[in-house]
This record gives structure tokens, sequence and C-alpha cells, in this order.
């Protein structure tokens, strides 16, 4: 049985190396000063739809995101370790979306991709931590959806079902569902694999139209134009909301209802220090202190 994979990914702000220019004066984050990349427990997701394919030839992955023309990088990712293709959703409309104009969107886009089997996407974007759009997408799209997924069993194709054990807290359980289905993976789930020489070969010229517009945009000439009318496959997908047939007013920041007020930046500092040896007494008063304001014991 083949199957057909969707893969919902996004391109994040890396906030594992937040310094003192990490946000504007306004408490919003500047984007500029942190390195984009994809989402980690998207990587994971990918991993799953990777291993799927693997295990039922003629199965295909998908890639969608969306965001600006440079988030197009986050597609050429997800080919370099083995999806298929990608569509970008990139149009202004959609500027400032939060969870759930975001997850309508991306519901809009699956069903004009129309012909599916699985939906997967990481638990949560580092981005904001919400864990709220794979279920909504699911909720859009009338889907059965499995959270937490930390691996993907098997899938029946008589019956098709397919069965998956998750992460709960206190243990794991192992769950069914119906196909189409939507699961969301943890990033304790099996990490993604590597670039693969051959198809980062393949894909590294791969663009989307905004892309090469910003290339294009001072009369400069294209590189390797050519290819991109003799390769298909080097040209990624980009639709907008009238691509999608979708609603402006559920898009963007007039579709999104909530709203970020500032983030701040919380540098913990300690208020006093006591520097110790390594001596019997400064051990033993340690040990002492410790158990008397109840930290140990």
């Amino acid at each position: 049985m083949s199957l057909k994979i969707v893969v919902l990914a996004k391109q994040v702000p890396d906030t594992r190396n937040v310094g003192k220019d990490a946000m504007n004066a306004d408490g919003t984050i500047n984007r500029a000063a942190l390195p984009a990349i994809f989402n980690p427990e998207d990587l994971n997701a990918l991993e799953q739809a990777l291993r799927l394919k693997e295990a039922h030839p003629g199965s295909t992955v998908t890639i969608l995101t969306m965001g600006p023309g440079r988030a197009a990088e986050i597609i050429r990712e997800g080919l370099y370790r083995g999806a298929d293709n990608g569509y970008l959703l990139t149009d202004r409309a959609f500027a400032g979306a939060d969870t759930l104009a975001t997850s309508y969107a991306l519901a809009t886009a699956i069903k004009k991709i129309g012909d599916y089997d699985l939906v997967v996407c990481g638990r949560q974007a580092i981005d904001g931590d919400t864990a709220q759009v794979g279920p909504q997408v699911a909720e859009k799209l009338g889907l059965t959806q499995i959270t937490y997924t930390e691996e993907v069993l098997k899938v029946d194709e008589e019956a098709r079902r397919i069965t998956v054990k998750r992460h709960i807290d206190g243990g794991v359980e192992t769950v069914e569902g119906p196909l189409p289905i939507v699961l969301t993976v943890n990033g304790s789930a099996a990490p993604c694999r590597p670039r693969n020489a051959k198809l980062v070969m393949k894909y590294k010229r791969a663009m989307g139209a905004q892309e090469k517009a910003v290339i294009t945009k001072e009369g400069a000439e294209l590189p390797y134009a050519d290819q991109y009318e003799a390769k298909p496959y080097l040209n990624i997908v980009e639709w907008s909301v009238a691509d999608v047939d979708g609603d402006t007013k559920q898009c963007g920041l007039s579709g999104s209802p909530t709203k970020v007020k500032k983030i701040e930046n919380i540098i913990f500092q300690a208020k006093e220090s006591k520097t110790l040896t390594g001596s019997d007494q400064d051990v033993e008063d340690l040990i002492v202190e410790l158990l008397a304001n109840h930290t140990i014991g």
C-alpha cells in the first residue's frame, strides 16, 4: 500500500541562541538577529514520514510550510532528506497569524492538495510552544488525531488503520486510528536522518518565485535560469490566499484573536554566592545547610 503523506513544517528563529539583540524595543522578537532553522520537532515528524515511505514503496512525502519567500529553505531541507515535493504558503495576508489563523491556512492548503492519507507535524514549535496547530488542523479537516507520537508501528493496508506508540505522562500507550489521520510527533521520537549528498546536489538550486525575484530585483540575471525550465522539480510551488481559496478574514492578523503584548528576556542572577573548597569541613557545612533549608532530605 502506497501512502500520500503531508508533513507540516515551520521555519522558526533559533531560540537556543538568544542574545541581547534578540528582542526589539517594543518587546517583539527581532527575527533578523536570530538564525532561521527547521523547527526541531517537525524534523522528528519528517523522519516518521520518511520511514513510512521506505516501508511502503510508492509512497510520497510532501512538505507544506507557511512563511515569507525565504521559508522555501525548509522545503529544500526536506527534499535533501528524502521528501518528494513541497508547497510554500506565502502571502502578505498570512502575516501575523496566531495558531488559529495558521491552522486555517494550512487546512485550506491540505484540502487543495486533496489526496492524502496522513498529515504529520511536530508537537509544537520552539517559538511559541503552544502545541495547538496540529490538533486545530485535524479539527478543521474533520480528521481523527493522535498526539504525542513516538513511533508509527504499522499501517494495516486492508483495514486502512494505523497503529502508533505515543508517550504520555506516566508511561507509553499503543493506539489505533483510521486513515486519513493527523499525527503530532514528540521531540523524543527518532531524530531525523541527515541530508543525503545526492539529493543535495539534485535540489540545491530549487527555488520559489519570491527567491528568484529577490535575485533578479535590480536587473541581475538568474543563475542557471535554463535549468528551471528543463527541470520542473527545481521550481518550488508557492500558493497565495487566493490559490487555496482562503478567506482573508480568517488569515493573518485579521483572523487571529490572540495578540502577543510583549516578550520579555528574563535573566536570572544570583543575589548572593558562596565559594567552597573541596575540604571535608566545607562539604560538611554545605550538607548541613542544604538539610536545614530542606533542599535535600
